[in-house]
């Protein structure tokens, strides 16, 4: 009991930065939800669009994809294989689970949801973005994936402690350009944050149960 009790003590006191963003988007997100409705920031999005903006969310939502986990996971390789083999099973975890949750609840994609409406047509859309439709809004693969990778990033970074501020803006990033790019609501990106933290903070418990033993070829490096 101890032990659990220091492992968990020790994920919240090595990245106190990286958790406070956390309880801010929590408590604002939680908030912002209450006070509007779900169509509210798709729409405020799209009727502020500009080139810029385009062109951060269309690269920002590729940080949330396998590409970027494979670059994560060769980077890690120069530091332990430990923390490399994270990388891809965090990965595995998020798929399994956002498809099982999607599967479950069963939500409309905004496309969906504003063709039902009969309004779709009257909302600008971002240039070269194919929208997503069906039944597979809820809750936000791509940010579920972002949070669990830069949660990840966080904690097996204890000693630089400003990587915590990077890795949330990013993760940041990647939820915010599935509600701009009418991909997601806020509510699916809002859930599949947490999730991810908790998806990334699970793995990162368990693996801290075994330490590091630097003879074991686990942890070593390239």
């Amino acid at each position: 009991m101890v032990k659990h009790t220091s492992l968990t003590r020790n994920i919240l006191n090595n990245h106190p930065l990286y958790w406070f963003c956390v309880l801010c988007f929590t408590l604002i997100g939680g908030v912002l939800l209450w006070q509007y409705d779900q169509g509210y920031f798709l729409e405020l999005f799209s009727a502020n669009r500009n080139a810029w903006l385009n062109q951060l969310f269309i690269y920002g939502t590729r940080l949330g994809e396998e590409v970027f986990y494979l670059i994560v996971t060769i980077l890690f390789l120069f530091i332990r294989f430990r923390y490399a083999l994270l990388i891809p099973l965090t990965g595995i975890i998020v798929t399994i689970v956002s498809f099982l949750s999607k599967s479950f609840f069963l939500h409309p994609r905004p496309s969906a949801y504003y063709k039902k409406m009969g309004t779709l047509q009257d909302i600008p859309l971002v240039e070269g973005i194919t929208l997503l439709g069906g039944l597979t809004s809820f809750p936000s693969g791509h940010t579920m994936s972002g949070f669990a990778l830069f949660s990840m990033v966080t904690f097996l970074s204890a000693k630089k402690k400003w990587i915590g501020i990077l890795c949330f803006i990013l993760a940041l990033v990647v939820g915010l350009s599935r509600i701009y790019l009418m991909q997601h609501f806020l509510k699916d990106v809002y859930v599949g944050a947490l999730m991810g933290v908790g998806i990334a903070t699970g793995i990162y418990y368990v693996q801290s149960q075994y330490p590091i033993d630097r003879g074991h070829w686990i942890d070593q490096k390239l």
